[in-house]
């Protein structure tokens, strides 16, 4: 592979909220990449407290100037199964969507960007809402349809 063509990537805004995550970029053409990002939430907090799930978020970018420095568009599909809360209800369900998104990439070394994202776009969850005490029959299935930020991301990447 020539320069330029591969990027391993950790968005660090997750990390903040102690999930894991990892994102491989390839380039696709001069100006397009195609990136799959995988995160993952397994903790419990204190009191009983948690939002396990996993999530994937595959997204296609086009670059204005070249491909992983500058301005970026992007078109992003996310899929997810997700279980927890943090107030009285507990929430066990999948969502599905896609959006947009705007971001920016700047060159830190040889070998090392940072990169600035945001994006907008639509998911739909359908769920089983319960108390959040055990044992409790009291499930309620739902859906819900959600327009909003479906990707925030200050990702530190490592170009091959």
């Amino acid at each position: 592979m020539r320069g330029q063509e591969v990027a391993l990537k950790t968005n660090a805004l997750y990390w903040a909220t102690t999930t894991t995550n990892l994102s491989a970029e390839i380039g696709v053409a001069p100006k397009w990449t195609v990136e799959l990002m995988g995160a993952y939430n397994p903790w419990t907090f204190k009191d009983d407290k948690k939002m396990r799930f996993w999530l994937l978020q595959p997204e296609a970018k086009y670059w204005f100037c070249e491909r992983f420095e500058g301005h970026f568009v992007g078109l992003h599909l996310h899929g997810a199964q997700y279980f927890g809360g943090f107030g009285a209800k507990r929430y066990d369900g999948w969502l599905a969507g896609g959006g947009v998104s705007y971001g920016y990439d700047w060159i830190l070394a040889p070998h090392w960007n940072l990169e600035a994202e945001i994006g907008i776009g639509y998911a739909h969850l359908w769920f089983d809402e319960s108390a959040r005490i055990p044992c409790l029959k009291d499930k309620r299935h739902r859906h819900l349809n959600y327009v909003g930020l479906t990707r925030a991301a200050l990702t530190f990447s490592y170009i091959f």
